[in-house]
């Protein structure tokens, strides 16, 4: 929508958008509180409609991560489907196809290499994010504990540097290969 579309409150969807990536990250995280938290409009009628609790729990790091990771995602991928040539698009609904297959057969193939990106930089953000998890869920071992938030509690401690330093290497790798795998990936779809 944001690539193709101009509307009443198109800036201010892509502001709302883009938000978390120029607001300090605890501020995301006390949004997210005050939303998702159990007396959060939001955080309590997940509760009693479906059960989901997120603040303090595993699912509220998800979401943490998820918030902080979406601008990055979506800039990619706008970018990537405002670059593909709108000629192609038009000369395949001008020969009959409808608008849904030629987004499947001509938009997402041509813009599969911004897919990818984007989804790479949003698992390194996420893996990455510090302040709106913490600030939102806490750092609860082995429930909201995530790389960022061991590794920062270790440093913090007599003794911790050695297991931290292995937290850093696993992180290392896990983004290391990532990348690789995304690499693998984009140069599969851009085969001809």
């Amino acid at each position: 929508m944001l690539a193709r579309f101009k509307f009443p409150g198109h800036s201010v969807l892509n502001g709302l958008v883009h938000l978390p990536l120029v607001m300090p990250p605890v501020v995301t995280g006390y949004l997210l509180l005050l939303a998702f938290g159990r007396n959060g409009v939001l955080g309590s009628a997940l509760e009693a409609c479906c059960g989901l609790v997120f603040a303090f729990r595993w699912t509220g790091a998800a979401l943490a991560a998820a918030v902080m990771a979406f601008p990055l995602v979506v800039r990619a991928i706008r970018l990537s489907i405002e670059a593909v040539d709108k000629r192609l698009e038009d000369s395949a609904r001008n020969l009959g196809a409808p608008p849904v297959t030629v987004f499947l057969r001509i938009t997402l193939p041509l813009s599969a290499p911004g897919l990818i990106a984007g989804a790479v930089i949003g698992f390194a953000k996420a893996l990455g994010e510090f302040g709106a998890t913490i600030t939102f869920v806490s750092s609860i071992p082995g429930e909201t504990q995530t790389i960022p938030s061991a590794i920062y509690a270790l440093i913090q401690t007599p003794a911790g540097d050695g297991p931290a330093f292995k937290l850093v290497l696993v992180s290392i790798a896990i983004s290391f290969i990532g990348l690789l795998v995304s690499e693998a990936l984009a140069r599969r779809v851009a085969r001809p």
